[in-house]
Order: structure tokens, then C-alpha cells, then sequence
């Protein structure tokens, strides 16, 4: 799927992959984010998890192609954001309100000049929405806009498994081992394991939560 194919998704509300609620390893391993962070969440849409992160208390930075998703979140939220346009070069434009900041944009176009230092990450929906050739390309770029120092980096990663050849992307299959090879300068630590409620018999699917540190 590419970047026309995605907006146009949003366009006309074929979002079958929307959750409409705080996801539940992102609820049941939340503690991993500890005191007040400023959260990174690449590929965002209009998740409840971005609300729920504010919720506890951290400063939210989301990037999210679809403009559309972004109005939907703060329009959903009763929440009239102020609005950036031109940031990076012309390519983004942030849509802020309280704790939560949103990029409306491509994430390659985002710099450390547009989130700020980031000490934490929440990646439930990028990794797996992204092919294999741009996977790595991908890790770095992350690795860049969150590079850790003294306070470090935690990543909470959630992906999902499930046998690639019997089912088209995206979402993609995700395997532990290949994020571990994503992320070889950080430390990886498996929080949990669940079979996806409503996955096809046909094809079982699960989702896997780890935290990695860096």
C-alpha cells in the first residue's frame, strides 16, 4: 500500500484496523513508561492510545500521513488545536493542543527539530504497516529522532505474528527476531504474548508486546 492508497483509506473510512480504544497490552504495560515522558507515536492515525498516554500524564508527539486522521482525533476529543503549517522544510504540519502534538506528514520528513527530545516510544502501528525494505530504514530513522544519553530511550513495541505467506499486508507479520536485529544496540525485554481477539482461524494471529532500552 502506498502513501495515495493510505490517505485514501482515511478519505473514505475504510479503517477496519482502527482500534476505537486504548489498546490492551498498551493498558496492561503502560507502567513501563514511568514519570512524565514525552511519548513518540509514529503512525498514529487517530488512536485512543494517544489519548491514554496524555491521560498518565506524558507530553504525546504523534506523526501521521493522513491529515485526515489527525482532524478526526482532536475533532473526536472536543479539542480545537492550534496549527503549524511549513514545519520541516514545507513537508509537516503540527496540530497541538495541551499535551498532545500531532504531525500531520511523512514520518522520513520529521526531524529532531520537530519532536523535541524524546525519551520514550509507543510502536503499535508502524513497524507492522511498513514493507520489509523499508523496515530498517525505518529503526534508524526512530534511532535518530530518539537517540537516548543520559535519561535513555524505552521503546514499547507491539507487533503481530502470524504466517506472512498466507496473508497480504499490511498489517505486516513482525517477528521478535527481526526486531531485535532492527534495534542491536538495545536491550530487549518480552512483556507478553496474546492471540488476537477476532483474527481469522484460518490464518491464527497473535500480538506480541516487548520493551526495549536503549
Amino acid at each position: 500500500m502506498d502513501a495515495e492508497q493510505w490517505i485514501e483509506r482515511w478519505r473514505t473510512g475504510r479503517i477496519g484496523f482502527h482500534e476505537g480504544r486504548p489498546n490492551d497490552l498498551l493498558v496492561a504495560h503502560a507502567d513501563h513508561l514511568t514519570g512524565r515522558r514525552r511519548v513518540l507515536v509514529p503512525l498514529c492515525g487517530k488512536a485512543e492510545d494517544l489519548a491514554f498516554l496524555a491521560g498518565a500524564g506524558h507530553d504525546v508527539v504523534g506523526i501521521e500521513l493522513a491529515t485526515e486522521a489527525v482532524v478526526a482525533f482532536f475533532a473526536e476529543h472536543g479539542l480545537t488545536p492550534e496549527v503549524t503549517p511549513g514545519l520541516g522544510g514545507g513537508a509537516l504540519t503540527a496540530y497541538r493542543a495541551g499535551p498532545i502534538t500531532l504531525l500531520a506528514g511523512d514520518v522520513f520528513a520529521v526531524g529532531p527539530a520537530e519532536v523535541g527530545p524524546v525519551d520514550a516510544i509507543y510502536d503499535r502501528a508502524a513497524l507492522i504497516a511498513l514493507p520489509p525494505d523499508l523496515r530498517r530504514r525505518y529503526a534508524a530513522h526512530l534511532h535518530g529522532l530518539a537517540p537516548g544519553g543520559a535519561a535513555g530511550v524505552t521503546l514499547l513495541q507491539i507487533c503481530l505474528e502470524y504466517e506472512q505467506a498466507r496473508r497480504d499486508g499490511p498489517p505486516f507479520a513482525v517477528l521478535a527476531d527481526e526486531v531485535r536485529a532492527l534495534y542491536p544496540h538495545a536491550t530487549y525485554r518480552e512483556l507478553a504474548v496474546r492471540v488476537v481477539p477476532g483474527a481469522s482461524a484460518e490464518v491464527p494471529t497473535v500480538e506480541r508486546a516487548a520493551v526495549l532500552t536503549w
